[in-house]
């Protein structure tokens, strides 16, 4: 009976796949410690935050100046941004709430990804030295055409992966530490285009920054191209193909990076992934200035709100309207009181009931509510 102190080590080659059950810490030990230059891992987990914790713990406990290693992961439907992007820009965040979705920030640069099953992600770990990002995606291209010769597929100047010259199947995104490196990339299998349209679409408005924007482009699946291309085959080649083109032999050992006996501190690594201060707070400073209508009990007025925002963070606040429809001293007090809450619809609206439960509004109340409303709404 295999239980969470085992895992499976794949034993694979191009004929056959042989599969043992050993103990989990004892094999990884051995897998480390054999001398051997390159190794091949597949995660069991399809949790994107022990995915992305998994690759920071191997960056930064793994010696990798003799060593390369492979990674294949999957994860259950999940948004990623790049280290240096910014969420409500990338992502429509609201959807992927009432979807249950989480949102990931990885360490690494590069633009937003949307991760499910049908979706193969690789990272190409080696020193800073053998860092070689060409190289690694012509292991991919290569692994795809053995599969199916004459499939077009090549990789570009901007390390993407282009199926027939016009849809991309594969973006690229990389870490370079002082002395080793990493190089992930993507895989569109079979994905849910409708989904990931949809997620990857932005409803905010008004949104000033200079965070790394994603660069949108045409995509389209590999099953639909060929439906013998599925993950797990594709999984198979890029294995084999990693170690024809390094010259190595490495088996897929499968892992568990849920493990903490084998991966000493992964689990507070993957919590901080999951932080709202990792998340969201890492953003880079931004502005919105965005403009609506609010309507009370008899009237309405035309609003500008105007946001900066550090960390995450609410800096400044202030809201132009007309002094007939709410006096100014109204506004600049709701405007500083929002100072210093997060950008975040929860947090914000516990804020304006706490603001409306102490602030006495007399014949503007419902004007007020109505403004509360609205400003809620945009964040």
């Amino acid at each position: 009976m295999i239980t969470r102190t085992l895992c499976h080590m794949c034993l694979g080659t191009r004929s056959h796949t042989r599969w043992l059950t050993l103990r989990f810490h004892s094999t990884l030990t051995a897998t480390f410690a054999d001398g051997k230059a390159g190794t091949i891992i597949k995660s069991v987990s399809t949790n994107i935050f022990e995915n992305l914790a998994l690759e920071d713990w191997i960056h930064d406990n793994i010696d990798l100046q003799k060593r390369s290693i492979l990674y294949l992961w999957r994860n259950t439907p999940t948004v990623v941004i790049g280290r240096h992007q910014n969420p409500w820009q990338e992502c429509n965040l609201k959807l992927m709430t009432t979807m249950g979705m989480p949102l990931a920030r990885r360490r690494s640069g590069g633009g937003t990804v949307f991760h499910d099953l049908g979706n193969i992600n690789m990272t190409f770990f080696t020193s800073k030295k053998n860092y070689d990002r060409h190289r690694n995606l012509s292991v991919v291209t290569n692994a795809l055409k053995t599969l199916r010769p004459g499939l077009d597929v090549q990789s570009t100047e901007r390390f993407d992966i282009l199926l027939n010259g016009q849809y991309k199947i594969s973006g690229t995104a990389a870490k370079l530490g002082r002395s080793s490196a990493y190089h992930h990339c993507t895989l569109l299998c079979s994905a849910d285009r409708s989904v990931l349209s949809s997620v990857l679409k932005s409803t905010y408005q008004g949104i000033k920054s200079n965070a790394t924007p994603s660069v949108p482009s045409s995509v389209k699946n590999l099953f639909d191209e060929d439906p013998t291309l599925d993950s797990e085959t594709i999984m198979t080649a890029l294995a084999s193909q990693y170690n024809m083109e390094f010259g190595f032999d490495s088996p897929i050992y499968a892992v568990d990076p849920g493990e903490e006996e084998c991966w000493p501190g992964i689990q507070n690594m993957a919590q901080e992934l999951q932080t709202w201060e990792w998340v969201y707070g890492r953003t880079p400073k931004f502005s919105v200035c965005t403009n609506f209508d609010v309507h009370g009990l008899s009237s309405s007025a035309n609003i500008t709100l105007n946001l900066d925002i550090k960390n995450g963070i609410i800096e400044n606040c202030v809201m132009d309207m007309s002094t007939e429809w709410l006096p100014k001293n109204v506004s600049e007090e709701f405007g500083s009181f929002l100072k210093g809450c997060k950008f975040c619809p929860n947090e914000m609206a516990m804020l304006v009931a706490a603001f409306l439960r102490v602030t006495p509004l007399g014949e503007y109340s419902s004007r007020m509510y109505s403004l509360c409303e609205n400003v809620i709404a945009r964040v």
